[in-house]
C-alpha cells in the first residue's frame, strides 16, 4: 500500500513532493501530447501547496496574485485538465481538489480526511481496490467510478 500525506507530512520534504509531482506532471502531458501550460502547471502547483484538499476559490485567489486576469472559468477548466489527466483528485465531500500521488497509474481514489486538521492522504491499496469491486459484482451492479472516502482523526491529531 502507497500513502503520502499530511499524516506524514513530518516525515518528508514538501517540496520535493511538489517538485516530483510537477516533474511527473511535465513528463506524463509530453508522452500523451497534451499541453501543461504554464496556467496549468500553476494551478497544479496550488493544489500540491499543502497535503489539504483545496478549493476552487482558494486556488484562484492564489492564481490571481500572479495572474491578474484569472477568472473563476479559468481555474475551472484548469482543474477539469488535471483531473482528465490523472493529475489530481477531487474530494466529493469537501468540494475541493488534492494531488494525485499516483499521477499516470491507474487506480481508485481511496483517502483519509482528519475531521480536526483537514489533512487528506491518499491511500493506494489494490487489495482494498479489488474487494471493493468484488462486493459491487456480488450485488451484481457495475461500478464505473471508485471513491472512498474516510473521515476521521489522523495521527497528529490523535497523539
Amino acid at each position: 500500500m502507497a500513502a503520502r500525506g499530511a499524516v506524514q507530512a513530518h516525515t518528508h520534504n514538501h517540496k520535493a513532493c511538489i517538485d516530483d509531482a510537477l516533474k511527473t506532471a511535465r513528463e506524463l502531458c509530453a508522452a500523451r501530447g497534451v499541453q501543461l501550460t504554464p496556467l496549468r502547471e500553476k494551478v497544479l502547483q496550488i493544489v500540491w501547496k499543502s497535503h489539504k484538499p483545496v478549493g476552487a476559490y482558494d486556488v484562484l485567489d492564489e492564481l490571481s496574485r500572479s495572474h491578474k486576469s484569472a477568472r473563476p472559468p479559468t481555474v475551472y477548466r484548469a482543474l477539469d485538465f488535471l483531473m482528465g489527466e490523472g493529475l489530481i483528485h477531487k474530494i466529493e465531500s469537501l468540494n475541493a481538489y488534492l494531488g494525485c500521488v499516483e499521477a499516470g497509474a491507474p487506480h481508485a481514489g481511496h483517502f483519509l480526511i482528519c475531521r480536526k486538521c483537514g489533512a487528506t492522504e491518499e491511500i493506494v491499496d489494490p487489495k482494498l481496490e479489488a474487494a471493493l469491486d468484488q462486493a459491487a459484482k456480488r450485488a451484481r451492479f457495475r461500478a464505473e467510478r471508485q471513491v472512498v472516502e474516510i473521515s476521521g482523526l489522523c495521527a497528529h491529531c490523535t497523539g
